[in-house]
């Protein structure tokens, strides 16, 4: 009984998969599961998982450790996380300083790329109003 106690504790011991300060959830897909980190979205999940030549179906928690050191190493060989957003920032304070027409949409808050904007806009410019349902009042009673 003692015995199968420590196994258990044994395998609660290990360490969750932390990349550059993110854990990577232990139940999910690792195709699913690296999306955690902005920065990388399916394909690019796919990618590094064919890379390392790991099954997209594997879970993290199943991971060998080397394994996991591979896929940390190639991660951080990518622009994902501070750097990306930065990059991202300054890519748009770079349109709004020369005025471009996506850097006034910027400066507006409105809809960058093109989409119409008399009905559809509403989450861009903070215009959300309530379904015809949802504002009625209870009916009194006589």
């Amino acid at each position: 009984m003692l015995y199968a106690r420590v196994i258990l504790n044994i395998n609660k011991d290990k360490a969750n998969m932390r990349i550059l300060g993110i854990t990577i959830p232990d139940d999910k897909r690792l195709e699913i599961g690296l999306t955690t980190l902005f920065g990388v979205g399916r394909s690019r999940a796919k990618k590094i998982l064919d890379e390392v030549k790991v099954d997209w179906g594997t879970k993290a928690k199943d991971l060998s450790a080397e394994k996991e050191n591979e896929i940390k190493k190639i991660i951080e060989g990518l622009k994902i996380e501070g750097d990306l957003k930065r990059e991202v920032s300054s890519n748009i304070k770079r349109l709004k300083d020369i005025k471009s027409y996506r850097g006034i949409r910027h400066m507006r808050s409105l809809p960058v790329r093109g989409q119409r904007t008399k009905t559809n806009s509403r989450t861009r410019r903070g215009n959300t109003r309530k379904t015809m349902g949802t504002g009625r009042r209870a009916v009194e009673k006589k």
